[in-house]
């Protein structure tokens, strides 16, 4: 495998459903797609060129070429890096309401203990060491530093609404991008994406169990790994995102909302209301 070969990167954003893109294009013979994430071009820069290229089997040999990566969108030297070995790789950026993915976000990291429940420390706009959470979120800085590089044509814009409200429309706008000829969604296409609300395995529970995960990864699916799985998940009380915190973000992703609409050519107002608005 080359450098050469490799025709497109899914570059973000975290908690924006980017899995389903990478679940649905993997499902079509025609393009290949490794496994797993592999943040060359952010995290794993230093493990090298061919360390890169051999995450790529030969398997994907005359077919569409592509990953999946959403540190990339973050990574300030990320698009330098990637400009030089791919000039001609497309872009796909899939984003969503910096509000609701900042929450999102939090709320995955409580669910695996890495946060506390005190949700203001970690998401108040004012509390400065805290706003990697949200940084995250200005997606118009980001791809700024794309666009520069490789122009406006290269990038498609998709947003997490897409994906619920019309999923066929949103992989044939990614199809036609990758010059890639019409095809039915993948069986699981219109599943619910996924759903901070479902149970899940407690953390503690989880972590002391991690050595039992090779052994069981090939009963997943069966109703008894689900049978025995539902007997101990549960749902997760998460910290409430209040309608004051819900406002002060707003307010902070204000210009970043107005320049992403330039930018896609596309209308946020549903991400947002008005600031006059007394309803």
């Amino acid at each position: 495998m080359q450098f050469k070969d490799i025709d497109f990167l899914i570059i973000g954003a975290g908690k924006s459903a980017t899995t389903w893109l990478q679940t649905q294009l993997q499902a079509d013979p025609a393009v290949y797609m490794p496994d797993p994430e592999l943040h060359y071009f952010s995290r794993e820069y230093d493990r090298g060129e061919d360390w890169y290229l051999s995450q790529f089997s030969d398997e994907g040999i005359g077919r569409t070429i592509g990953e999946k990566s959403n540190s990339y969108l973050y990574e300030p030297e990320g698009p330098a890096r990637i400009h030089r070995v791919l000039p001609d790789v497309k872009l796909i950026a899939q984003l969503r309401n910096p509000v609701e993915r900042a929450y999102s976000n939090y709320c995955m990291l409580f669910r695996r203990g890495d946060v506390g429940d005190d949700i203001e420390t970690y998401l108040d706009p004012s509390q400065g060491e805290n706003l990697r959470l949200l940084v995250a979120g200005e997606f118009a800085l980001h791809l700024q530093a794309f666009i520069d590089l490789f122009g406006r044509e290269r990038l498609l814009i998709l947003f997490f609404e897409g994906v619920k409200n019309d999923p066929v429309g949103q992989m044939s706008q990614v199809r036609a991008h990758l010059g890639l000829p019409p095809r039915a969604l993948a069986p699981d296409g219109l599943d619910k994406v996924k759903d901070r609300t479902a149970p899940a395995v407690p953390t503690h529970i989880s972590k002391r169990l991690a050595w039992m995960k090779p052994v069981v990864r090939p009963l997943r699916g069966t109703s008894a790994f689900e049978a025995v799985r539902g007997s101990i998940a549960r749902k997760t009380p998460y910290p409430p995102l209040s309608e004051d915190l819900r406002e002060r973000l707003y307010d902070f992703f204000w210009p970043s909302i107005e320049a992403l609409e330039q930018m896609s050519g596309q209308s946020l107002n549903h991400w947002y209301r008005p600031r006059n608005s007394t309803e």
